[in-house]
């Protein structure tokens, strides 16, 4: 199984800007801690940062064939992008949108979210521990997706038999 991890716009910054909102944690850590979980789960990962709209839909695009699930933190993205929202719609896969700070208690322009209707489900608020929740749910819907297939080849199995 495959899971690509989408960054957006100043992620690249964590670490160093408004720590009292994101912390002190860098980018390159909530990383390293993702391969952790991801190796003890026996999957792949990849990572992505960008600050253009038009290379992170590119990406998701890239997913299709090629990745069994997304975590995407969309950034500033979430709240404006329609190409991003079609993008994630149009791969049809799993999908987990992260937020580190809870969109819901800053300002209001911050709480809709364009994004999140097309995604599995939202992780918000819980700091970088948002993207170990990201990848404890990833991990329980793939494996979920890969039971249900197992069944349906056993069954059709049985038929043919």
């Amino acid at each position: 199984m495959k899971v690509v991890v989408i960054q957006g716009p100043n992620l690249n910054l964590l670490g160093h800007r408004e720590q009292n909102i994101y912390g002190p944690m860098k980018l390159e850590e909530i990383h390293t801690q993702m391969e952790s979980i991801a190796k003890q789960n026996n999957m792949e990962i990849e990572f992505f940062q960008s600050n253009l709209e038009g290379e992170i839909v590119d990406r998701v695009q890239e997913c299709i064939g090629d990745a069994d699930g997304i975590i995407i933190n969309p950034a500033a993205y979430t709240h404006t992008s329609i190409a991003i929202r079609d993008a994630i719609s149009a791969a049809a896969m799993p999908t987990v949108e992260v937020h580190i700070s809870n969109i819901n208690r800053r300002e209001e322009f911050r709480a809709k979210s364009l994004t999140a209707p097309v995604c599995t489900g939202q992780i918000v608020g819980f700091g970088p521990f948002g993207y170990h929740l990201a990848m404890i749910s990833m991990t329980q819907i793939l494996g979920e997706i890969d039971a249900q297939k197992q069944a349906q080849a056993a069954a059709q199995a049985k038929v043919e038999a």
